[in-house]
């Protein structure tokens, strides 16, 4: 599960067999006290993806700045680049999605968790439809 703002409007292509993929960069900010006392702010990046309705969703709904959740299964991939050195990607599988903020009547959002917009699409390339064993 992960909070943040999207650094760029999602980026959305189609595979060879027309399903929707969407890339997306979401930071997330921490605020804490150093040892001297002063307050600190660090901002991490993470990768999104979502697939099929979902990401053809995040396209229609979701912009730069735009405060999101995104709630999914967490997955490194690896591969060799054009040199031979190993690359590794860790990225969020994007299964679910509420948009936390709601449009203003100008051109920007503004915070209204209590009217959020939530999508669900398990379409992915290995969705998991089957039941989890938690008890809620």
């Amino acid at each position: 599960m992960i909070i943040g703002r999207l650094g760029a409007d999602p980026e959305v292509r189609y595979t060879q067999s027309n399903t929707a993929l969407a890339n997306m960069s979401v930071a997330t900010n921490e605020k804490y006290r150093d040892s001297n006392g002063e307050l600190q702010e660090t901002t991490e990046w993470h990768r999104v993806v979502a697939w099929g309705r979902l990401a053809e969703n995040c396209q229609q709904l979701l912009k730069k700045g735009s405060l999101v959740y995104f709630e999914g299964p967490i997955q490194t991939r690896s591969w060799e680049d054009k040199e031979g050195r190993k690359q590794y990607m860790t990225e969020i599988k994007a299964r679910d999605m509420q948009l936390l903020d709601r449009m203003d009547s100008g051109s920007g959002y503004e915070a209204a968790p209590k009217e959020e917009m939530s999508v669900n699409d398990s379409t992915g390339p290995d969705a998991d439809n089957g039941d989890d064993d938690l008890p809620f």
